[in-house]
């Protein structure tokens, strides 16, 4: 699937290749471009791509063998994977969704197993040989067969002939239905108790690889702060921020809003324009060794005005009391709390009124997973959860007065045995960004 991540990420990488860059219109659908050299700011960046170390099979092996116990744990028999974030974590493929079932089987017991499209077997064999499934029994099906009765033959090869089977959470439904329907003697339920359980901790490696593509973004955003003039389109400042990841060595990209539009937190795609004393934000990241950054950064170009450096402060102060208040054992809402009440005190309130959503979302391998810092923290699962050692989250609270202009501050925040940290540095202020 074609993400607005992965648009601003191809065009990121482009932006490694070509001494100049074409600013135009990556949405909205009207304004004209120009060609020119790049702003020294971004061409003094220099790659980062060094830093960057891949995970390993052994690291792979290791979440298996997590993802078995969480399985006991959970009473689960086996879980179902199929392509995306979570197949990658545990296999190092990178598999494509389609109508056809591509799917890697771990058993809590036994050895895992590939059920694939008989014409696709060779690009998998290949895929797998490469990392820690490399030796496991690959089971195909011809276009006319079922690849749901292969899942329900291999779990049953492995002595499970009733109990539970687990389907990772962005698995199609009719992929799950199948299944259930294929091994009628087993419940098909979710995954999401082993997937997350083992993804929501990181450890040293991954947690270095996310503080690296902070590092990364956070360097990105400060050349293009450095390169902005009036009368820049938001579409053209998206661009260059696209090029200092390429300089940088890794693809990412970023939205731009301008002005009012900074009120709306996800933007518009209405044209907009830079002048002298426009606020501001941008928001996105970029991707490490399959990891990723979420920053957020506002200023004015220019001079702020009163109401703009006091929105900003009580902003940089509910993100600062969210980092305060975040250690082991807490509970994954007080966060949210604590920032919502700085805001609301303040006279932004009540509610979710001018802060209009959850303090932040946990983060690793795709931009926004599990778990959440909110009340309630949307599935069951989740309610009884705490802060642990490990856990990444966005810490981006936001005050959005609608007509006027909005300010939202996002670190990435990394729970410690002690405390929490943030990787990169709090923003100083609306003038003064970085």
């Amino acid at each position: 699937m074609l993400t607005r991540r992965t648009f601003l990420s191809l065009a990121g990488a482009a932006g490694a290749v070509f001494p100049t860059i074409r600013l135009s219109a990556q949405r909205g659908g009207r304004g004209g471009s120009q060609t020119g050299p790049l702003p020294p700011s971004i061409t003094a960046l220099a790659s980062m791509r060094d830093q960057a170390k891949p995970i390993t099979n052994d690291e792979r092996r290791a979440r298996v063998e997590r993802a078995r116990r969480l399985m006991t744990e959970n009473t689960l028999d086996a879980i179902v994977l199929t392509g995306g974030t979570s197949l990658n974590y545990f296999s190092g493929m990178r598999w494509g969704g389609s109508e056809r079932l591509f799917a890697i089987v771990l058993p809590a017991k036994g050895e895992p197993f590939t059920v694939c499209p008989a014409f696709e077997e060779d690009r998998a064999r290949e895929l797998l040989a490469t990392g820690p499934f490399a030796s496991s029994d690959v089971r195909t099906w011809q276009e006319d067969e079922s690849p749901f009765e292969r899942v329900a033959n291999g779990i049953k090869d492995r002595g499970v002939t009733s109990g539970r089977i687990g389907i990772e959470e962005t698995t199609k439904f009719v992929f799950a239905d199948s299944i259930a329907s294929a091994a009628p003697a087993m419940r098909v339920t979710s995954a999401t108790p082993v997937t997350a359980g083992c993804r929501m901790i990181k450890d040293t490696h991954e947690a270095d690889l996310m503080r690296l593509a902070c590092q990364v973004t956070l360097k990105a955003y400060e050349a293009v702060y450095h390169a902005l003039s009036d009368g820049m389109t938001q579409n053209q400042v998206g661009s260059l921020i696209s090029a200092a990841y390429g300089r940088l060595g890794f693809p990412g990209g970023a939205s731009v809003q301008v002005g009012e539009y900074t009120a709306l937190p996800h933007g518009s795609i209405q044209p907009q324009t830079i002048r002298e004393g426009t606020i501001i934000m941008i928001d996105d990241g970029c991707t490490v060794e399959g990891y990723q950054s979420d920053l957020t950064r506002t200023f004015v170009l220019g001079k702020a005005t009163d109401k703009m450096k006091k929105v900003f402060d009580i902003v940089h102060l509910a993100q600062a009391m969210a980092l305060k208040t975040a250690k082991p054992g807490v509970a994954l809402d007080a966060i949210d709390a604590a920032a919502r009440k700085v805001i609301v005190d303040a006279g932004y309130g009540p509610g979710f009124k001018y802060f209009s959503h959850r303090l932040g979302h946990g983060i690793g391998m795709d931009g926004h997973e599990w778990p959440y810092l909110v009340k309630n923290n949307m599935f069951g699962w989740t309610k009884t959860l705490t802060l642990q050692p490990g856990m990444v989250f966005s810490d981006e609270p936001g005050i959005y007065i609608r007509g006027e202009f909005g300010v939202r501050l996002e670190d990435d925040m990394h729970i410690t045995e002690s405390g929490a940290e943030l990787f990169t540095p709090q923003s100083p202020s609306i003038d003064a960004p970085f």
